[in-house]
């Protein structure tokens, strides 16, 4: 692709799409060139270096979450809409673990998103510097339970960089860590219970309880 025909979105919505696939580890100005079809020095026409490439993109799936109208929903279901996009954003793109433990993210598109959650947790009730820690309470809880898919699926994708045949590289992995497991009897007994929930009803059972809890905290007042 001509350097001309490139536009800032293009690049950082293509820089996406490779951390999607290859992690922060697997971004660079040569790989992203190749997969616009274009020389790595088009890229630096617009951005000045992998770092700032990384903060774009980060910034730019934050705009991914849906903001609900509190007026129509009401805070409750507002604050566990959001939360449950801000974890389902995460899991589709697991890269932007890695990418906010070693950049500063913040731009237009995280701005955003955190003025309309002010607006849930000001609708609610809360005032002062309670909005913003009702606001952490949810929000750490929906990353938390995120970072551990997301390290599951980086670790997958190491796996499949590593060559050889991932598949069985993960069945011994996970035969050693059941092995482990069955030495302590809580961990067997866990083990050898029937699996009928997922990750889905784990989630929703800890979101409930945090949005109890600040439930209740607003009903004290």
């Amino acid at each position: 692709m001509p350097r001309e025909t490139l536009s800032r979105e293009q690049i950082v919505r293509a820089a996406v799409e490779v951390l999607d696939a290859e992690g922060v580890e697997g971004l660079n100005m040569r790989r992203l060139g190749a997969w616009l079809g274009s020389a790595a020095t088009a890229v630096y026409w617009h951005v000045k270096n992998k770092d700032d490439l990384v903060v774009l993109a980060a910034d730019e799936v934050w705009g991914e979450i849906e903001l609900p109208d509190v007026e129509q929903v009401g805070w409750r279901e507002a604050a566990a809409a959001m939360a449950r996009n801000l974890h389902a954003m995460v899991i589709r793109h697991p890269w932007l673990v890695t990418a906010m433990s070693t950049h500063l993210i913040y731009g237009p598109g995280k701005a955003r998103h955190d003025n309309h959650l002010i607006g849930v947790y000001e609708a609610a009730g809360f005032t002062g510097r309670q909005v913003e820690w009702a606001m952490n309470a949810v929000f750490v809880f929906a990353l938390g339970q995120a970072i551990g898919e997301a390290s599951d699926a980086a670790w997958r994708r190491r796996l499949r960089r590593a060559g050889g045949d991932p598949e069985e590289r993960e069945r011994a992995a996970i035969e050693q860590i059941a092995e482990i497991a069955s030495r302590f009897p809580r961990l067997r007994a866990r083990m050898d219970a029937p699996g009928d929930d997922g990750p889905g009803q784990r989630f929703e059972f800890g979101l409930q309880t945090v949005l109890d809890g600040l439930e209740a905290r607003l009903g004290a007042r």
